[in-house]
């Protein structure tokens, strides 16, 4: 066994040996595997072997969509057979809410190069002639789809890692990893030592067991996941013996099940409510290739549910039962990528989906280290899209929730409510007795819309208007018609200081940093590449020290891209501070005059200008106050200790009532933000697109000196953009307005995609952000973008169509 490595991966499933193969392949050969028992043992070894392209992650997707191809190449590089039965995969829908739901997943599906085809009830009878139809609204069809023998994949994995010069030791249990004194690693076994630069977390059922041995968080726990095998059926059988292909994977989404073919019987795997977690404390020691006692109950109603929609699988005796453990996040996607507080410890952690995303999700890590960064927008499975919050019995209670929830209709707007409310701001009483609807990031409770009187306090999920639409639009016109009130606590908040302070932030961001004490600049950190990879709201608070803001969501990824660069003389001192001070927006018209009455500061424009802050009292209470917002009116963020908080809402509230002031939501702030073309990290802003393809070219000082992804930007633009920021109005909207991850079409060529958008209640007009070729992406030129199947006409408008001048902002 080697002593030093460039790279140690933990873990022999098979997506830890897909990292070890593609690490191989991107030229670092110098890589080992250890696993404690054997390939496969864990889960791999009893997976179902399904391939579904289908997610509503545009990054999950991809990483489906790489594996569905790639396991193909891995056969014929290897000469393994990895047992890929390309079938196709037939999606049933019982109700309009879940073809909504297979609508809008096409519309993203097809910006990203995977094929769909929607059957009517008919055309499922054709391609599933033993499929009772009755009660279909119709189903969707991937014809690449299928299934693959897991065990056999992982071992090409292995042969082709092994191919390209790396090693794997079986039967070597990692009992500890430590930080040498030279900033390396010691992995310590039971056969030995091995001193590496990086390591890799691919541990499955361990995975929490494995980041506690390392001291980092990796907020993973497995679930039980049953799944039956029948035995032959003569119309099976009979199939075979006439060289009929295999039947396509069958998932009824309503009743929550999967079914395919299995040796001429049949395979059915329920996602079932009550399906425990497991493992809580670890995984026992003995544990290898075990199953747990079947419990044929819980599966009952989806037993019922399959026999009425396929009646030949209550016709064969029950052959065998698998119960095995199957990882789960809180959200149910994966966490690839950097752990959050460790250099060069890596996570490819919690994949329910495993067989499927394994070989995507390896291609993406190992560019990720060999590169510098993915090729696509990882954000939606960071490791770090979870904080300190997600513990032991969160996790139970979610993750379970999560299963139960795989084929639930999966609505953008959707709030699920395990373990909830959980992290809760003062005012979360006062925001709740006036109607608010909340929903949850980060683990925060935050109203995303107020309920008007006498009407429930309730979301109705769709992707169409719902009942929320209505009270959102008052929302919006109070907001620009008199003044209104945001909890907006949850922003993630830093304090940049000491000697070293201003030179090491001004190398991260793209912007120059404000100069003046109390000057606030918006400032944008870029991948190497020349993508955006965080947004800071930026003030001075003195000639060393600065108050940074960014997405609450992103706390934890903003807070270990800072950590993991401070300099090592100890010149610049981080804290995180978030959770020391809670934020209130005022906004609106009114705005001035309803401060005005609780500060004795002078708020005019000479004196408090626009992109300003100041300490003042608020009431009682000391406050930075800010003069920014994202909804593009007159308005301050009010930032105070977190204890005050509510002595400030009731002075501002009972201060505004004779100003019409009322709380606002975040549904309401995406509105009126998407009416300003203000873009959010994660959808306009990505490391898919550089800063000056999302139209940041106030924000990119490229001649201020050297800057973190200067360089990459720069190689970007001399290559040639292959997108550009644009603003749409969307004409002919009915009921549905565009969200984010619609198609846009300049007659049959797809030439870009909506990120984001909405109803823009200031301008009467439906909008869409997104990106086209630059070459198209001139005002007054028009396109059509898909909403839930049906073509719209869109038109190129002006970049910030309400106040573009903004004259609000500056009043």
């Amino acid at each position: 066994m080697k002593t030093h490595a460039r790279v140690v991966v933990i873990g022999g499933g098979v997506v830890g040996v897909s990292t070890l193969y593609h690490l191989a392949k991107f030229g670092w050969d110098d890589v080992v595997l250890c696993e404690r028992t054997e390939l496969t043992a864990g889960s791999t070894w009893h997976a179902a072997g399904l391939l579904p392209l289908f997610n509503m992650s545009y990054s999950v997707g991809q990483i489906h969509k790489y594996s569905v191809r790639f396991y193909q190449e891995l056969q014929e590089e290897t000469g393994q057979n990895v047992g890929f039965v390309k079938c196709g995969n037939l999606r049933l829908a019982n109700t309009k809410e879940r073809m909504d739901e297979y609508r809008h997943y096409a519309g993203t599906a097809r910006t990203i190069g995977i094929d769909v085809d929607f059957l009517t009830p008919s055309e499922v009878a054709e391609v599933w002639p033993l499929c009772n139809t009755e009660g279909l609204v119709g189903a969707i069809l991937h014809p690449e789809d299928g299934y693959i023998q897991p065990s056999d994949l992982t071992f090409a994995f292995a042969k082709g890692a092994r191919a390209r010069g790396a090693e794997i030791y079986t039967r070597t249990k990692v009992t500890a990893v430590e930080r040498t004194p030279g900033g390396e690693w010691k992995v310590t076994t039971d056969r030995g030592e091995i001193i590496c630069e990086h390591v890799v977390c691919a541990t499955g059922n361990h995975g929490r067991e494995t980041g506690e041995m390392i001291g980092v968080n990796i907020p993973t726990i497995p679930v039980e996941h049953q799944y039956i095998v029948t035995e032959p059926h003569p119309a099976l059988q009979e199939r075979k013996a006439a060289g009929l292909p295999e039947l396509p994977i069958l998932r009824e989404s309503d009743h929550s099940y999967y079914l395919r073919e299995e040796r001429q019987g049949l395979l059915l795997g329920p996602y079932e409510v009550g399906a425990p977690a497991c493992f809580l404390d670890g995984v026992p020691h003995d544990f290898e290739n075990d199953l747990f006692p079947e419990d044929l109950d819980r599966l009952e109603p989806h037993i019922e549910a399959c026999i009425h929609r396929v009646p030949i699988f209550g016709e064969v005796g029950v052959k065998q039962v698998f119960n095995g453990p199957i990882a789960y996040t809180p959200d149910g996607s994966p966490m690839v990528g950097p752990a959050a507080g460790a250099p060069n410890i890596w996570v490819n952690e919690g994949h329910s989906f495993g067989i499927t995303a394994a070989g995507g999700a390896g291609w993406q890590l190992a560019l990720w280290m060999t590169e510098g960064e993915p090729s696509i927008d990882m954000l939606g499975v960071d490791p770090r899209r979870f904080g300190e919050y997600a513990g032991k019995a969160f996790l139970k209670t979610k993750n379970e929730e999560a299963y139960a929830n795989v084929f639930t209709v999966h609505y953008h707007d959707e709030e699920r409510p395990a373990a909830r409310p959980f992290r809760r701001t003062p005012c979360y009483d006062r925001m709740k007795d006036r109607g608010a609807v909340f929903g949850q990031l980060f683990g925060w409770e935050r109203p995303n819309w107020f309920a008007p009187e006498g009407t429930e306090a309730k979301d109705v999920w769709s992707f169409r208007r719902s009942n929320y639409f209505e009270p959102v639009g008052q929302e919006c016109r109070n907001v620009h018609e008199n003044a209104g009130l945001l909890d907006m606590s949850a922003f993630a908040k830093f304090l940049v200081s000491g000697p070293g302070a201003e030179a090491w932030l001004d190398r991260l961001v793209a912007n120059r940093l404000p100069k003046k004490i109390g000057r606030i600049g918006l400032c944008h950190a870029l991948t190497p590449k020349g993508g955006v990879r965080s947004e800071f709201t930026i003030m001075r608070d003195a000639p060393d020290r600065f108050y940074l803001v960014s997405a609450g969501a992103w706390e934890l990824f903003d807070y270990d891209f800072l950590e993991k660069r401070l300099p090592a003389d100890g010149s610049v001192r981080l804290d995180r501070i978030t959770t020391q001070y809670g934020v209130l927006v005022l906004s609106g018209p009114k705005a001035r005059d309803i401060l005005s009455q609780v500060t004795d500061a002078d708020l005019s424009s000479a004196a408090f200008p626009w992109l300003s802050g100041k300490r003042i009292d608020v009431g009682l209470a000391p406050c930075r106050v800010m003069r920014v917002n994202f909804v593009g009116e007159l308005g301050w963020e009010i930032h105070h200790p977190i204890e005050m908080q509510n002595h400030i809402f009731d002075v501002l509230m009972e201060a505004g009532k004779p100003h019409g002031l009322m709380p606002f939501g975040i549904r309401a702030m995406n509105s009126l933000r998407v009416e300003k073309s203000y873009r959010l990290i994660g959808t306009e802003l990505s490391i898919e697109y550089a800063a000056l393809e999302s139209g940041l070219q106030r924000f990119v000082n490229l001649n201020k000196g050297d800057f973190f992804g200067r360089d990459g930007l720069t190689q970007w633009q001399e290559r040639g953009f292959k997108n550009a920021f644009i603003t749409l109005e969307v004409g002919e909207i009915e009921d549905a307005d565009p969200i984010g991850n619609e198609p846009i079409y300049l007659g049959d060529e797809l030439v870009g995609r909506a990120t984001g958008g909405g109803y823009g209640w200031r301008l009467g007009k439906s909008l869409a952000l997104g990106f086209v070729r630059p070459d198209l992406a001139e005002e007054g030129n028009e396109f059509e973008i898909d909403i839930l199947g049906k073509l719209h006409p869109a038109k190129i408008i002006e970049e910030s169509p309400y106040d573009p001048d903004n004259e609000k902002l500056r009043a």
